[in-house]
């Protein structure tokens, strides 16, 4: 099975804003992102990896960081 294609530019574009409005929201709760990665169950790498739009994060996570932050998921999204 050959190795997926990166994604295009827009869906590139998209993903960091999506980390934008997160990172804002948790810097508006004062949130570190080691704090937030322990409400949402996940690791702060991961945070950061979202954050800065470098992985795709599925909606489950999305669903746990939304949770964490108090926000509905579409306020992230």
């Amino acid at each position: 099975m050959p190795p997926p294609s990166p994604p295009p530019d827009w869906v590139l574009v998209k993903r960091r804003k999506i980390g934008d409005r997160i990172r804002a929201v948790r810097t508006a709760a004062r949130l570190s992102q080691e704090r937030l990665a322990e409400y949402a169950g996940i690791d702060r790498q991961a945070v950061n990896k979202i954050e800065m739009g470098h992985s795709a994060a599925r909606v489950d996570t999305l669903i746990r960081i939304a949770d964490a932050l108090d926000v509905p998921l579409r306020d992230l999204v």
